[in-house]
């Protein structure tokens, strides 16, 4: 909750988080408790998800749903692609 109030709607937050750790639960019970459980969309990335992924993330930009990019680490040559759809946006 702490970084969501520190945070801008314009501004992706970005979690590095350790092996093993799923954040799903509590980043669902943050949104239950805004109301916003129907905006939170997650995405597990791997080979071939990149441009899901970037359809969810400019389909967010409008509606203003939350995207949760899972597992990057299966995908790091798309790292590049998203962070110039991040600047874009």
């Amino acid at each position: 909750r702490a970084c969501l109030e520190d945070s801008r709607a314009w501004t992706p937050l970005v979690f590095v988080l350790s092996p093993g750790s799923d954040p799903m639960a509590p980043l669902t019970t943050l949104a239950e408790q805004m109301g916003t459980k129907s905006a939170l969309v997650s995405l597990s990335l791997g080979q071939g998800q990149g441009h899901h992924a970037e359809k969810v993330i400019r389909a967010a930009v409008t509606s203003g749903s939350w995207v949760v990019l899972q597992n990057c680490h299966l995908y790091p040559s798309w790292m590049p692609a998203l962070e110039a759809i991040l600047e874009e946006i």
